[in-house]
C-alpha cells in the first residue's frame, strides 16, 4: 500500500496525471519549493517539507530535505524499523518522485562555472538512492518516462517487487550518468561541454559498419544549428555506410581549413589530393591531378558552390562515392543525377561543435580528448636552418601543413603552387612515408623539384632529410623536437634546404 508520496522534480512533465491519480488513491503527497507551488498551483492537496519535519529550509534552499523524519521515512526496512520509526514519530515514506537539477543542461547552456556547482542536486540523489536501496518497500521513480507504467500498475494493485527493481535499476543508472557528468566537468578545462543521451536523437541505421557484416549507428546532436556531416542535407544517392561518413567527414573537415576555393579528394580516411584557386573548377583539377589511381570511388569536398562546368568534370575524370559541397547550380545537380548512386551532399563552413573532443572506445574503456585545433601563424615558426625559406616556400610549406593535419601517421605531404604533389601516409616508419610521397609524384608525372616538405611529427633520423633531397624537395616544415635535431638540421644545411620548426605535432590514429 502506498500512503505517502515525497514528490520533488525539476523536470515536472507528466507532474500533473501523477499527482491527481495519487491524490485520487489517497496518497499523502509531501513537496517543497518549486514543485510545492506547481502542486498547489494545479489544486493538489500538498503539504511543504518545512511543515512536515518542524524545520524551516536553509541556505537559499540547499538543505530542506535533507532531514532525519524523511530519510527515516525512506530507509526504513518495514520488517525491521517500524518500531523504532513510530517512536520517532515519523511516518514511512512509500513512493519517491524525483528527478535531479538539470546539471548537464546547464553546463550546455552556457552558465558559468558557480552557476554549474550550483545546480549540483545533492538532496535529490540521496533521497532516490535512499530509496532504490530500499525498493522492497519504497517506489521509486526517478524518470517521467516511468509515470504511465506505475499509475497503470497502481490502478490494479500491482506494483510489484520486479517493477520496484527496475524503477531502483533506474536510479543507479541516472546517478552513474550524473556523477559521471560532474567529474568530467571539474576534470576538464571550462570550454569542454559534455555529451549525453539527451543531447543526441534517436539512432539511425547506416547501411553497413567498415564491414558488410558490422552494423552501425549514426547518432546526431539535437543542438545543432548549421548542416554538417551527421545532418547534411542528401540530396541525391545511396544511403550512406560508417565508412561513407567518416570518409565524408575527413573531405569536409580538411577542406574547412582553406579560405579561397579549395578541393580535398579522401579515399580511406585520407586525403589523396588537395588543390586551391581562385575558382573551385581549377582546384579540383590540382586536386584530381595528385593522384587519380587514389582518387577513384573517393569522396570529394569543395568549399563552395559546385559548378555545372564542375560537376561535368567529375562525372567525365572520375568514379566518385560521394561530393560534399556547400550548394550547387541547378545544372551541377542535373549532371549527378545521371549518376543516381552518387551521394550529392550540402553543409556548411561554419565552424560547430556543442561537444568538442573525440572519442575511441578501447578495450575496457572510452578514451577522450581534445580537437586538435592547432593553428600555425607566420609569425610562431622558428627557422633553424642557414637557408631562410622564400615567400612562395613559406606559403608552400604553410599549404602542406594544413593537409598533413588530416592525413594518418605517419604523415608526408609534398606541396606546390596551392597543390599537393606527393602524399605519404599511415606508415610505421616516416622515410617509407617520403619514399610513398615521392614514388606517388613520380607516378602522376609530378615534378616534386622545389616543392615543400611537411611532416606531421619531427624526424628521428636524418635519412628522411636525405629522401627529400633526393626528390628535388628545398623547404621542410616539421614540429621538431628530436634528440638528433642537430643531425637533421646539419642533413638539411648539406642540402641546401630550408627548414622551420613549429613546435606543434598533428599525429591523426
Amino acid at each position: 500500500m502506498i500512503k505517502t508520496a515525497l514528490i520533488s522534480v525539476s523536470d515536472k512533465s507528466g507532474l500533473d496525471a501523477l499527482a491527481k491519480e495519487l491524490i485520487a488513491s489517497d496518497v499523502k503527497i509531501i513537496s517543497s519549493g518549486g514543485t510545492f507551488k506547481y502542486l498547489k498551483s494545479i489544486g493538489c492537496e500538498v503539504q511543504e517539507v518545512s511543515d512536515y519535519t518542524g524545520h524551516p529550509e536553509m541556505m537559499n534552499g540547499r538543505v530542506k530535505t535533507l532531514h532525519p523524519k524523511i530519510h527515516a521515512g525512506i530507509l526504513a526496512n518495514r520488517d525491521v524499523h517500524l518500531e523504532e520509526l513510530e517512536s520517532m514519530g515519523y511516518p514511512p515514506i512509500d513512493l519517491v518522485v524525483v528527478n535531479l537539477y538539470p546539471f548537464i543542461n546547464t553546463v550546455k547552456g552556457g552558465a558559468t562555472f558557480e552557476e554549474s556547482i550550483e545546480n549540483i542536486d545533492i538532496g535529490g540523489p540521496t533521497m532516490i538512492r535512499a530509496a532504490a536501496k530500499n525498493f522492497k518497500d519504497v517506489v521509486v521513480l526517478s524518470d517521467p518516462s516511468q509515470y504511465e507504467d506505475f499509475l497503470l500498475k497502481l490502478k490494479n494493485n500491482s506494483v510489484d517487487l520486479d517493477f520496484r527493481k527496475l524503477c531502483a535499476a533506474k536510479v543507479f543508472e541516472n546517478m552513474a550518468q550524473y556523477d559521471g557528468a560532474i567529474s568530467n566537468y571539474l576534470n576538464s578545462s571550462s570550454d569542454v561541454q559534455l555529451l549525453n543521451s539527451d543531447g543526441l536523437s534517436p539512432a539511425t541505421k547506416l547501411r553497413y559498419g567498415e564491414n558488410p557484416h558490422q552494423e552501425a549507428l549514426l547518432y546526431k546532436f539535437n543542438s545543432m544549428e548549421s548542416l554538417q556531416i551527421a545532418n547534411c542535407d542528401i540530396i541525391q544517392g545511396k544511403p550512406l555506410s560508417y565508412n561513407n561518413m567518416v570518409d565524408a567527414d575527413a573531405a569536409w573537415e580538411c577542406v574547412k581549413e582553406f579560405n579561397g576555393p579549395s578541393c580535398v579528394i579522401v579515399k580511406h580516411a585520407n586525403p589523396c589530393g588537395v588543390g586551391s584557386s581562385d575558382n573551385i573548377h581549377e582546384a579540383y583539377l590540382k586536386a584530381f591531378q595528385t593522384d587519380p589511381t587514389s582518387a577513384f570511388g573517393g569522396v570529394i569536398a569543395v568549399n563552395d558552390q559546385l559548378t555545372q562546368q564542375v560537376a561535368k568534370t567529375i562525372i567525365e575524370n572520375q568514379f566518385l562515392e560521394i561530393i560534399v559541397a556547400t550548394d550547387y547550380e541547378d545544372g551541377a545537380l542535373k549532371a549527378f543525377e545521371s549518376k543516381p548512386n552518387v551521394r550529392v551532399l550540402k553543409a556548411s563552413l561554419k565552424k560547430e561543435d556543442p561537444y568538442p573532443g573525440t572519442l575511441k572506445k578501447i578495450s575496457g574503456g572510452i578514451l577522450w580528448q581534445s580537437n586538435d585545433d592547432g593553428i600555425l601563424k607566420k609569425q610562431e615558426i622558428k627557422v633553424v636552418t642557414k637557408r631562410v625559406p622564400t615567400e612562395d616556400e613559406l606559403n608552400d610549406l604553410l599549404f602542406a601543413w594544413k593537409v598533413a593535419k588530416f592525413v594518418k601517421s605517419n604523415a608526408i605531404v609534398f606541396a606546390k603552387d596551392d597543390q599537393t604533389i606527393g602524399i605519404g601516409a599511415g606508415q610505421m616508419s616516416r622515410v617509407i612515408s617520403t619514399e610513398i610521397a615521392a614514388l606517388k609524384a613520380d607516378q602522376e608525372n609530378l615534378d616534386a623539384k622545389n616543392s615543400a616538405m611537411a611532416s606531421d611529427a619531427f624526424f628521428p633520423f636524418r635519412d628522411g632529410i636525405d629522401q627529400a633531397a633526393k626528390v628535388g624537395i628545398t623547404s621542410i616544415i616539421q614540429p621538431g623536437g628530436s634528440m638528433r635535431d642537430d643531425e637533421v638540421i646539419e642533413a638539411a644545411n648539406e642540402h641546401n634546404l630550408a627548414m622551420v620548426f613549429t613546435g606543434m605535432r598533428h599525429f591523426r590514429h
